[in-house]
């Protein structure tokens, strides 16, 4: 239902219910949330890639068919509570988490999709909000977070038409970091979690809340809090750490 692959510091967490389009049935959406809190808590896991198994989905999103069969599952459309929820768990991993999308993102697969923070497509990917078509509205952020992401328009055509978006044009739009051969989706993915891998993960989990916590406030605010945090955090940093980091970072420039 749902694995785990380490790989050094990497984690892959594979969604993985392919013969129901890795639909988020509630175990699943459990297994998630274990596995999330295991990761952020371990040490040794710097950065978390988040994928499904299978080429024809990331994930459909709630199982429609697990919800239709019992009134009060629909429940879970608004649930917050990040063991039901599968955008609040991911959201609580203070690690990078990469979405490697090898198929469809539907409705709440979508919006599990933009709890990541970065997004590589397969070349067969495609997204899609349908909540309208299936007469419910969306709980997990995705009426809010769409717009910001690609602006209120492209948001409204999609969200409003049900319509799918392909892995180019997400691109295009900026819904998406990069687009890869379905051969290639995983290897890029890993490789970017590689370069992540290389900074100290308290680093990486301090950097990734600065932005996070900045972009859910006005532009004003969001420089205030960079003040903030940035001046208590800078004051801790040596001479010395300055100069370690900088080697490394001259280092890595040749080697490449």
């Amino acid at each position: 239902m749902l694995d785990v692959e380490r790989r050094g510091p990497i984690a892959i967490v594979t969604l993985n219910r392919p013969e129901a389009m890795n639909a988020l049935s509630k175990a699943l959406r459990l297994a998630l949330h274990d596995a999330m809190m295991a990761l952020d808590a371990d040490p040794d896991v710097s950065v978390v890639i988040l994928t499904g198994a299978g080429d024809r989905a990331f994930t459909a999103g709630l199982d429609l068919k697990e919800l239709g069969g019992n009134a009060s599952a629909m429940g879970a459309a608004n649930d917050q509570d990040a063991r039901s929820n599968p955008v609040r768990a991911v959201e609580r991993c203070r690690k990078p988490v990469i979405g490697a999308i090898n198929g469809v993102a539907i409705t709440g697969g979508f919006e599990l999709a933009l709890a990541c923070d970065v997004l590589i497509a397969s070349e067969t990917a495609r997204f899609a909000d349908t909540h309208a078509r299936v007469g419910i509205m969306p709980g997990w952020g995705l009426s809010q977070k769409l717009s910001r992401l690609i602006g209120p328009y492209r948001a409204k055509e999609l969200s409003l038409s049900g319509n799918f978006l392909d892995a180019r044009a997400a691109a295009d739009w900026g819904l998406v970091n990069r687009v890869t051969a379905p051969s290639d989706l995983l290897p890029t993915a890993l490789k970017l979690a590689e370069d992540m891998a290389s900074i100290p993960v308290e680093t990486l989990a301090f950097y990734k809340s600065l932005i996070d916590d900045g972009y859910a406030r006005s532009y004003g605010e969001a420089l205030a809090l960079e003040h903030e945090r940035s001046s208590a955090h800078n004051r801790e940093v040596t001479p010395e750490k300055v100069e370690a980091r900088r080697r490394q970072v001259m280092d890595r420039g040749r080697s490449q």
